[in-house]
């Protein structure tokens, strides 16, 4: 079996014919495999949803208990028979519960990741290679301009700024599921043991991530917080908030943005960024071309992002790639850096 013929695109998205069931569906479906729960992966009002638990848990806090008709939690490695079709999950590196999802049948095997990273995340389990005829890879940073670098690089400066600036609150936008807590945890890895401030938006995924075991020390909700209190704070909020007129409570506010969009500085300045801080929850160009060159697959698909670049990269080096062009993914404004 090709892998065209095991799974193809469609305007809801990907879809295996022989399983009878789509792969982060774009519209409601019968059956839905999703790997990961940004908004643009995870859609509510599917009829069945297999997800690792993790997600379906950040599904149900996301979108409410009803969300789905049934949802069925998958462990890690574990193996299903889906109408002959076997199908596993495996850590993508993304966010929490994220996972690339394994198609096998008639001898041929598929990969669509979802979203992923190769870099270390102490809030994830890291990512996983899977060898397969077939990888779909996103393409978020698929240009060369975009290597993310270090992020306790980028951490150490937000510190540097802080020590400088004692008597200014520092607001760092991020985003409300992944980075909000990733960069949380690279805070307490970086010995900063102070309390850190909490727009709203933050608050639930944050206390679920904490319920797991992740070590995110001491957050409070800064709309408690007096604004002698929040002088020398750092504050975490949604990126949207550092527009709005929330943000005009803090004492001269240095505004940051923890995205790896920040490579671009022309944007950070455009949205009056002051402190750009390069991290991201999306695999760089490096972490790209790096994952294809080891996955060891003949067929590469390239999805949402700049597909061209990377599809171009893997012609060069003898591999039949090709861009998907789905619309639809990497289009939530909170969740997409």
């Amino acid at each position: 079996m090709r892998p065209e013929e095991l799974l193809v695109r469609t305007p809801a998205g990907l879809w295996c014919r022989a399983g009878g069931f789509y792969i982060d569906p774009l519209r409601p479906v019968d059956r839905a495999l999703v790997t990961h729960a940004h908004s643009d992966h995870a859609r509510p009002g599917h009829t069945q949803v297999l997800a690792t638990a993790e997600t379906l848990d950040l599904m149900r806090l996301r979108y409410g208990e009803d969300f789905a008709g049934t949802a069925q939690p998958v462990a890690y490695g574990e193996k299903l028979d889906i109408d002959g079709v076997s199908v596993s999950f495996h850590p993508a590196g993304h966010v929490l519960g994220s996972a690339q999802i394994l198609i096998e049948a008639a001898g041929t095997r598929i990969v669509a990741s979802g979203d992923y990273k190769d870099a270390a995340d102490p809030t994830c389990e890291s990512f996983e290679l899977v060898p397969c005829d077939a990888f779909i890879t996103e393409a978020t940073f698929g240009l060369p301009v975009f290597r993310h670098g270090d992020p306790a690089a980028e951490i150490a400066r937000l510190l540097g700024s802080v020590a400088l600036f004692p008597e200014r609150a520092h607001l760092v936008g991020v985003y409300a599921l992944g980075k909000a807590q990733r960069v949380l945890a690279l805070l307490r890895q970086a010995g900063y043991e102070g309390p850190v401030y909490l727009h709203g938006a933050l608050d639930a995924f944050t206390r679920y991530y904490a319920s797991r075991g992740i070590a995110l020390g001491e957050v409070r909700p800064a709309k408690d917080a007096g604004k002698a209190e929040l002088a020398g704070a750092i504050v975490l909020c949604p990126p949207s908030a550092l527009r709005e007129i929330w943000s005009r409570r803090f004492p001269d506010p240095v505004t940051a943005f923890a995205s790896g969009w920040m490579r671009v500085r022309a944007r950070a300045r455009q949205g009056g960024v002051e402190l750009p801080l390069v991290i991201s929850d999306h695999a760089d160009w490096d972490g790209l071309t790096a994952t294809i060159a080891a996955i060891g697959a003949g067929e590469i698909w390239v999805t949402h992002g700049q597909e061209d670049a990377l599809v171009h990269w893997s012609t060069q080096r003898g591999l039949a790639a090709r861009a998907l062009r789905i619309e639809g993914y990497g289009e939530a404004d909170d969740e997409a850096g």
